[in-house]
């Protein structure tokens, strides 16, 4: 076998250890606590040991928010990503209209209890909190980095942005905790992204068009 191939496998080995550990850890948030879990009753269920949970997952948090590096990044990558003669906002308008429609778990559409684990611990709120901030800044980059803005110009457009994923994954998990399902909960979404990417138009249309 050559030597591509066992990286290959043991890189797919790596993966795949990574899910189990959360996905074992996330079902026993959801059902005993997030705060109420330790570490070791996530290593027994995943049948691993102690350190290689830690090795994974060096902050707890992040056993519940297994894929913070992709959604930290979504909204750079959207606008990095944007069509020739398309703007920032265009881009975020329209990427999160396809995202609702196929109730995209990086909005926030989720099953099983997972909401509920979020809000009934203080850490993972807090946790929330600082992805939210962190995908802001990297907005925040991209923009300046392309508009070559002054410095405090492309931060406070992604502020503004950034402000509708935000508002609405916050919707999404009310919706959500209130009992509809992820296909009324996207009707109502989709309705009130488009009420306010409109809004939000006149201010932004033109701001850092490819």
């Amino acid at each position: 076998m050559s030597d591509v191939k066992i990286l290959g496998l043991r890189e797919l080995k790596k993966r795949e250890t990574r899910q189990e550990i959360s996905d074992k850890a996330t079902r026993l948030f959801i059902e005993h606590g997030f705060e109420e879990t330790t570490i070791a009753e996530i290593a027994e269920a995943a049948r691993v040991a102690k350190k290689t949970v830690t090795n994974y997952f060096p902050r707890k948090e992040d056993l519940a928010f297994d894929h913070h590096e992709e959604f930290v990044t979504t909204l750079a990558e959207i606008v990095a990503g944007r069509s020739p003669g398309e703007s920032a906002l265009a881009a975020l308008k329209r990427v999160f209209m396809e995202a609702a429609e196929r109730q995209d778990p990086m909005l926030g559409f989720t099953r099983d209890g997972f909401a509920r684990m979020i809000v009934e611990s203080p850490t993972l709120v807090a946790r929330l909190r600082e992805l939210l901030e962190q995908r802001e800044e990297a907005l925040a980059r991209v923009l300046a980095a392309e508009t070559g803005g002054r410095a405090m110009v492309p931060r406070v457009v992604a502020a503004q942005l950034a402000a509708p994923y935000r508002v609405l994954l916050g919707q999404i998990m009310e919706l959500t905790l209130e009992g509809l399902d992820n296909a009324r909960i996207a009707e109502i979404v989709a309705e009130s992204a488009r009420e306010v990417f409109d809004l939000m138009e006149p201010a932004f249309g033109s701001y850092a068009v490819r």
